[in-house]
């Protein structure tokens, strides 16, 4: 298998983007070279996610765009991964002759074994939980990834069984990787031009490794990373609210490497939904997470995910949500209208009208989208701090990302990338800052 080209199409989650670059320094040992050219592929991957609706329709709904892209060509070797491969497994193969091979998240390091046993003409499917012995497969494996904002996965799995989530079906059990070999790979994204590193978890605030009676927390992570002097900025995703500790909130005051956008779901703002959901919070200690945190950085802002119309939902509830969103002024949020995914809790509950959910949905995303506008607002004329990722490919213009994430577009020249740079902000809009680099201010 020499001088193969291989198509990674990622779905969902910065987990998934790990995971597929984590796939092609795998794969490349067999000879597979990435392309972006999506119609002439020896080997078609989809990186799928299960988190949102209609997630497994989507998976088919694209094969069948493929089947016509390789009408008139040789077929690809098709593989589906992810967390709709671990969900679906064989009914896959059964249901989509198309498909190859099905690949669960926890077995991707038995990609090239499957990849030469595809010579057989056999379908095959690996979806078992092996956590561990993947870890310690891709340990050995160099992160080739040469992105000046890089992934960095500490974390896997959930404990937490929210009766609406299946990420305890799909990932498995929590499991953090030992600190040291999460620093080798830090070390190693810092060596291929890496200046921004997001460390990752389906709660990646629960991290926890033990050793020599000696326990390590993303605290220590973080405390560690701040210490690189090539490395800019540090970021963390996704947190669990009840995972907020004393010794992380205050990194966020020592830390200077660490920015102050909190992305921290609560999902409602009414305690009897928190509940039902299984969410092991209150609305009232997610707000003194926030008092705190605002208290020892007045930088912080919040951002969080919000499920509209779960069952038994009442207008009260929702209010409390509504109202919750204007004490905090949420910026960068997501927020959906619940969906059932087979297999949980909450499928089986009785769902909130379709009309009234779309109502509620419309109105908490118009105050979450003008809260970004307000944010975005009170930048313009002022000059801020970017992290330049790249040049954009259609115009003569630069991408970098302010300490809140937000997207900066701005007039620069080549040397500017990988550089933090000071931007007068002259436009913006709900999503995107525009501007230009202020000429007096010298690069960081």
């Amino acid at each position: 298998m020499r001088n193969k080209k291989v198509f990674i199409k990622t779905f969902g989650c910065q987990m998934n983007e790990y995971d597929s670059n984590r796939i092609y320094d795998n794969v490349s040992n067999l000879g597979f070279v990435k392309t972006e050219d999506q119609a002439n592929a020896e080997c078609y991957i989809l990186n799928t996610c299960h988190i949102r609706d209609k997630a497994k329709e989507k998976v088919y709904h694209e094969i069948g765009r493929i089947k016509k892209l390789y009408r008139d060509k040789k077929k690809p070797i098709m593989i589906v991964a992810g967390c709709v491969a671990q969900a679906e497994n064989d009914e896959m193969l059964k249901r989509e002759p198309y498909i190859d091979i099905v690949i669960g998240p926890q077995a991707y390091h038995k990609i090239n074994n499957l990849l030469k046993k595809h010579e057989l003409k056999k379908k095959q499917e690996e979806t078992e939980f092996d956590t561990i012995s993947k870890f310690r497969y891709f340990d050995k494996i160099s992160n080739n990834n040469n992105k000046i904002s890089a992934f960095l996965t500490i974390q896997e799995g959930c404990d937490k069984f929210c009766h609406f989530c299946v990420v305890p079906y799909t990932r498995g059990p929590e499991y953090s990787r030992p600190f040291n070999k999460i620093i080798n790979e830090a070390e190693q994204l810092i060596k291929n031009g890496a200046k921004e590193i997001t460390l990752l978890g389906q709660n990646v605030n629960a991290y926890s490794y033990r050793e020599n009676s000696k326990e390590f927390r993303i605290s220590n992570l973080i405390y560690h990373l701040n210490q690189y002097s090539e490395l800019e900025r540090i970021r963390y995703t996704t947190s669990h609210p009840k995972d907020m500790s004393e010794d992380l909130i205050e990194c966020y005051s020592s830390c200077k490497k660490l920015m102050p956008l909190v992305h921290l779901p609560i999902q409602s703002g009414s305690d009897k939904i928190l509940e039902s959901m299984n969410r092991k919070h209150k609305v009232e200690d997610y707000i003194k997470v926030y008092e705190k945190l605002k208290k020892i950085n007045k930088e912080v802002e919040f951002s969080s995910d919000f499920i509209i119309g779960y069952p038994g939902e009442t207008k009260k509830d929702f209010e409390d949500t509504y109202n919750l969103i204007k004490k905090i002024k949420f910026i960068n949020s997501f927020s959906f209208i619940f969906s059932p995914r087979p297999g949980t809790k909450a499928s089986k509950l009785d769902m909130v009208d379709e009309n009234i959910a779309k109502q509620r949905l419309t109105l908490v995303q118009e105050k979450l989208f003008n809260n970004q506008i307000e944010m975005n607002k009170s930048m313009e004329n002022d000059i801020i701090e970017v992290l330049v990722e790249n040049k954009m490919k259609k115009q003569n213009k630069f991408f970098g990302r302010n300490k809140y994430i937000s997207p900066v577009i701005f007039d620069g020249v080549e040397s500017h990338i990988g550089k933090i740079v000071k931007v007068k902000i002259q436009t913006s809009n709900q999503n995107t800052l525009f501007g230009s680099v202020n000429k007096n201010m010298k690069a960081a």
